[in-house]
């Protein structure tokens, strides 16, 4: 009786202790691909946004179409650069590419796949190696000979001879060729983009003036342009031939607004107009009439006209004819 207390106390003893035993919390292990080992209250690592040349963070009261003319880009081009749903889907502190990406890199190292070193940018082929020169040695002839010839003490001296070295062309050393190297036309093209200096687009645009009048004072880098006062539905031209980038009135303080690009590096900018008579993505030439005068978002009937080279403002009597 005594025996079977113990061993029942036995049982309600080690039931106790196994049930006040800390449990420590297993290990969190993600089995995905390419995924670690999580770390209870570990967070993950937000990947950093990309910054640098060709990236543009996002300050209060910007607008995507004011970022596109400050770089002188197509508002367009970098709503589909950002994949953004919309022009006005931008944030304070986001960060936006406002450059074209890259063409496409090589990836790091210079792999390389037959022939061809991808990293290096370059196509090199290998020369084939010169054909073995077979060896001129005095060594007897290991195959049978093939005549027969009667017994003859001149004729059996003639056997025991060794064989005279065959006669055997032997080709010449190729000389070394230059690896042919042929450049990726990614590469010609962006080379010759960018030997295209600021003065060589210059002398490739035909400037007139953009409309009638003389100019309230000269260039202000704070207005970043002239003002060129007029009456209401003046007409209002393209100071040279281009293609429209931006027609309408989403950039604050310039009303409705044309912008015109010239070449990759100049632009024009037509403000206040009380009319715009042209599109976005139409071809216009020099002198063709684009809008009518106004004073919208303005307190005076004027047209604001700008130069910009490579986004920034520029002195516009720099390029335009003397009056």
């Amino acid at each position: 009786m005594k025996k079977t207390r113990f061993i029942v106390l036995g049982v309600l003893v080690g039931t106790l202790a196994a049930c006040t035993t800390p449990r420590t919390p297993a290990p969190v292990v993600d089995r995905r691909p390419g995924a670690g080992t999580a770390t209870p209250g570990t967070a993950s690592e937000t990947p950093k946004a990309p910054e640098g040349r060709g990236y543009y963070t996002v300050k209060k009261g910007d607008t995507l179409y004011r970022i596109a003319l400050e770089f002188g880009q197509s508002y367009r081009d970098i709503v589909a650069w950002n994949k953004l749903e919309n022009a006005n889907d931008i944030k304070v502190d986001q960060v936006l590419r406002v450059a074209p990406p890259d063409a496409g890199s090589a990836p790091a190292g210079g792999a390389q796949i037959g022939n061809v070193a991808t990293g290096s940018g370059v196509e090199v082929r290998s020369l084939s190696s010169a054909p073995s020169a077979m060896p001129a040695n005095g060594g007897n002839k290991s195959g049978p000979r093939g005549d027969k010839r009667p017994y003859s003490d001149s004729a059996l001296a003639e056997l025991q001879k060794p064989d005279a070295a065959p006669s055997v062309d032997v080709p010449k050393a190729a000389t070394p060729a230059t690896p042919a190297v042929v450049a990726p036309a990614a590469t010609i093209a962006a080379g010759a983009a960018a030997s295209s200096s600021a003065g060589d687009d210059e002398g490739r645009v035909d400037w007139m003036w953009p409309a009638e009048g003389k100019p309230l004072g000269g260039f202000d880098a704070g207005k970043k342009g002239i003002d060129i006062p007029g009456k209401a539905g003046q007409p209002v031209v393209a100071a040279a031939g281009g293609k429209v980038m931006y027609a309408g009135s989403g950039i604050r303080g310039y009303g409705n607004l044309v912008i015109i690009k010239h070449t990759s590096s100049l632009l024009s900018a037509y403000a206040h107009n009380k009319t715009i008579l042209v599109k976005e993505g139409q071809t216009v030439s020099k002198g063709q009439k684009i809008a009518e005068m106004g004073n919208s978002d303005s307190d005076a009937v004027k047209l604001h006209f700008e130069i910009r080279q490579q986004g920034k403002p520029v002195d516009p009597s720099k390029f335009l004819p003397s009056r």
